[in-house]
């Protein structure tokens, strides 16, 4: 009960307030009525408190106007995520007069004077109020319900606004240096495309998008994000484990080059930041399911169990920082934003205790603010340091470059110049080798020439030969036909046809088989035997290791000595009876031996009884004798003719003996 007309600016509610938790959130508003309401000191705190769980209250108030006067009072009880105001009409039905709260109110700065709710009562009535309360974040904000006059209201109004006004203005110049920071990444990017400005943009990107939302749930602030309340809590915690670890690690890994330098820390940060990045996608999915609380959980959790390991890749760091100079820049940097967050959880502690604190570590206090500042400035450094060196090391490489070819220039020229003295010197050989080829070809025009004129001349050797014979066979037949012996004569003329033949096939060959010679002779014997009337007596005798079908020897090259061993074998006056041999001997593989040995009067005898004319001389072995010499140019044969007379070895023997090698072809 209460006079409107004289009541205190303020007054705490705890005392008059009864409370009914809704652990499940579950219950109607038929069944709060039904239900019964307590009072419960430890629902209401002045602080931030760790709930740990998604928290679920009904308040209910009754109040009772004495006085004449009708006013209007204001009920706030802190800023919530959900809050519905229900009222007691006239007919003791409960009617929903207001809903509001951080995570439903889109009604731009006004909304913050939606979270006073308004107290009517007029003189003489009563009537009952329900304020449903719900917070599914992990920390709760401070649950004190007070009750304002209109004065008092503006003026609670007044102190919180310049309350929150200094921390968003830190908040805003922070946003306006990360901007900063933001577009110098970008642009040395432009200039010098490295991962490292695109890790540092994203971390400048991810920071300024979290401190954005940060105004969002300070009161009185103008933001543009009030459309998507849930967009802060989708992007607090994750946003932490994105911009200060995930994306630091892929920074750090990427400025100091750790893959190269450093392989077991590049190892180290690459399964760190995949598992932050696992970690953010199960955030992002709690959200999705409404257990705000998990996310805080995790973070605090993932805090602390870094601490120690942070500490440890820092001092590894540090022993390195000598030689690699960029290593100063990340770990000042990073020893900057370890401390700031450090001290801010230590300084959370005492009014908050351990597990409050914990949810508050996310929170952006003065300490984390100018420690993410320094980080960023130290970061920035490192990264216009790390561009000087590369600018070094272009121009140095540059410099080398330009050395290079200009000792590519001096090579180039010394290569041209032995280059032409190659060029001239094959030239040269060329020409000698042309000069070598035309002379060969010369020479073997020639010996083609010469091999032509050889067979010409092999040709009219063949022929000469011919003329001979038949010459000497004409005579024969001659006289058998004066002597009036037709008979031998028919028979003459029939072996002579043959052999007529055969001589003018033979003339065109070069190489007979060693049979068709054999069959030619014995033929040509023959009709000599016919003419001299039996007074002469021939033998032929082959080796029975010659293949006489297959082996091949010059063709006629034996009929002239054969005609000539008659011819002077048939007229020795010691021997009535002329006899003459014929033998083909094997006496190596390759080589065939061709005995001729007649028992006439010899071929020294024979020589000092010529007393024919010139012109009449016998020239067949002359012939034969050439024609050997010619197959041998020709085929390079070898063939070797000797012809001995028996009577310069024994003086009481008469006869010549001719001997013929004839190389295997």
């Amino acid at each position: 009960m209460a006079d409107f007309g004289n009541l205190p600016s303020r007054i705490d509610l705890r005392p008059y307030l009864s409370s009914l938790e809704d652990n499940g959130g579950q219950l109607t508003l038929q069944q709060v009525l039904s239900s019964s309401f307590t009072r419960n000191d430890q629902l209401f705190h002045e602080q931030k408190k760790n709930s740990g769980k998604v928290h679920n209250c009904w308040l209910k108030l009754h109040v009772r106007n004495t006085g004449t006067k009708d006013s209007v009072l204001t009920l706030f009880a802190g800023w919530h995520d959900y809050m519905y105001w229900y009222a007691q009409d006239y007919t003791s039905n409960y009617r929903l007069l207001m809903t509001t709260g951080l995570m439903q109110d889109n009604a731009n700065v006004e909304r913050w004077e939606h979270y006073g709710f308004k107290v009517n009562v007029p003189p003489g009535q009563s009537r009952s109020f329900l304020l449903h309360i719900t917070n599914k974040y992990y920390n709760e904000n401070p649950l004190m319900p007070v009750l304002y006059n209109a004065l008092q209201y503006g003026q609670f109004r007044n102190r919180q606004l310049e309350y929150y006004r200094k921390e968003t203005v830190l908040i805003q110049v922070l946003l306006g240096m990360l901007l900063v920071c933001l577009c110098i990444a970008i642009i040395n990017y432009m200039q010098l495309p490295d991962r490292s400005y695109l890790y540092f943009a994203a971390y400048m990107l991810g920071l300024i998008l979290f401190f954005a939302l940060r105004l969002e749930s300070k009161p009185y602030q103008l933001s543009i994000f009030y459309h998507w309340p849930m967009l802060k809590y989708y992007w607090d915690i994750p946003a932490l484990l994105f911009c200060f670890y995930l994306m630091y690690l892929s920074f750090g890994n990427a400025f100091l080059n750790l893959q190269e330098r450093y392989p077991f820390m590049d190892r180290l940060f690459t399964t760190v930041a995949a598992f932050i990045g696992g970690i953010i996608i199960i955030c992002f999915y709690c959200i999705a399911r409404e257990q705000y609380q998990v996310p805080g959980m995790i973070y605090s959790y993932v805090y602390l169990a870094t601490l120690l390991p942070l500490l440890a890749v820092f001092a590894a760091l540090a022993k390195r920082s000598r030689h690699h100079p960029l290593v100063r820049f990340f770990l000042f940097g990073s020893l900057c934003f370890y401390m700031a967050c450090f001290g801010s959880f230590l300084m959370l502690i005492r009014p908050l205790g351990l597990m409050s604190a914990l949810g508050e570590i996310s929170a952006p206090s003065l300490l984390i603010i100018l420690g993410v500042l320094l980080q960023s400035m130290f970061f920035l450094a490192g990264l216009s340091y790390r561009n000087k060196l590369v600018h070094h090391e272009r121009t140095r490489t540059q410099e080398l470059l330009i050395k290079q070819l200009n000792r590519n220039k001096e090579l180039q020229h010394t290569l041209n110049e032995q280059l032409e003295e190659l060029v001239k010197e094959q030239t040269t050989e060329i020409l000698r080798k042309k000069q070598e080829l035309d002379e060969q070809r010369k020479i073997q025009l020639e010996t083609e020439y010469d091999k032509k004129l050889t067979e010409i001349e092999l040709k009219a050797i063949r022929a000469q030969i011919n003329p001979h014979f038949i010459f000497n066979c004409l005579n024969s037949i001659q006289l058998f036909v004066m002597q009036r012996d037709y008979e031998y004569a028919q028979k003459y003329l029939s072996d002579f046809s043959y052999l007529i033949r055969k001589t003018l096939d033979f003339s065109r060959r070069n190489f007979i088989s060693l049979s068709d010679e054999i069959a030619y002779l014995s033929t040509y014997l023959g009709l000599e035997k016919m003419r001299f009337e039996n007074k002469m007596e021939y033998e032929i005798i082959v080796d029975p290791a010659i293949a006489t079908a297959e082996l091949e020897i010059p063709a006629m090259l034996l009929q002239p000595y054969v005609e000539n061993a008659v011819k002077y074998g048939m007229t020795n006056s010691a021997h009535p009876i002329g006899k003459l041999f014929i033998q083909f001997n094997q006496i190596e593989s390759d080589m065939l031996e061709c005995l001729v040995d007649d028992n006439g009067i010899g071929i020294t005898r024979s020589k000092t009884m010529r007393t024919l004319p010139k012109h009449h001389q016998s020239s067949g072995m002359e012939i034969s004798s050439n024609r050997a010499e010619l197959l041998n140019k020709m085929y390079n044969t070898g063939i070797h003719i000797d012809i001995i007379d028996k009577s310069e070895n024994n003086p009481g023997e008469s006869g010549t003996i001719v001997r013929i090698l004839i190389p295997q072809l």
